[in-house]
């Protein structure tokens, strides 16, 4: 079966269920999208990986880059390989100098290790065929502008408390945030101050 490239386009809140969050997988070199709801924790850790933050620990994902490396074991791709009852199922194409496996994953900790990894994520036609979503081209031009300017997006509201608040309180907050480790809500301060910046 063939394999269908995709990349991580967005990050923002789920709009279906709170305290969840959504990923936004988009075909490379094509128009479909493939919206995958996640937990917090792993959206964290995927948002600092595509910001390059540098936590003052390492994050689990983090850990678990540094343990792979440290065993000499390489991950080459992940699989988004099966759709079932509504969750997806992945795996990460492992090597070592001697052996090559597969190890089942749940997506959102395959994607924030193939985002550290600098790794390439595929799914098949038959997932993105029944999950998927066709973009038309001018929301695909305005989603392009948003990820090129690297914002990972937050609430509406939380954008306008933002706004209020004066560049001292943001980075009072951003601090604040960051010494909490919600690095979700540390990308959209960061965003508001460059911003007020321009």
């Amino acid at each position: 079966m063939k394999k269908i490239e995709l990349e991580i386009v967005a990050l923002s809140h789920s709009i279906t269920q709170t305290h969840s969050y959504a990923v936004v997988l988009g075909e490379v070199n094509g128009m479909r999208r493939l919206p995958i709801v996640i937990g917090g924790f792993e959206a964290q850790a995927i948002a600092v990986a595509l910001e390059r933050m540098q936590p003052s620990r390492p994050l689990t994902h983090d850990l678990m880059k540094n343990f792979m490396m440290a065993f000499n074991v390489e991950l080459h791709e992940i699989v988004i390989n099966d759709l079932q009852e509504g969750i997806f199922y992945s795996k990460l194409l492992c090597s070592t100098d001697h052996d090559t496996v597969e190890i089942d994953s749940r997506t959102s900790d395959a994607l924030a290790l193939a985002v550290r990894f600098g790794c390439p994520i595929y799914t098949y036609e038959n997932i993105l065929e029944s999950a998927g979503i066709l973009m038309e081209d001018e929301e695909k031009k305005k989603e392009e502008v948003a990820v090129s300017s690297s914002q990972v997006s937050s609430s509406g509201e939380e954008k306008e408390d933002l706004k209020a608040l004066s560049i001292e309180e943001l980075q009072t907050l951003l601090n604040d945030v960051l010494e909490q480790e919600d690095y979700i809500r540390a990308i959209a301060i960061r965003d508001e101050l460059s911003n007020r910046k321009k």
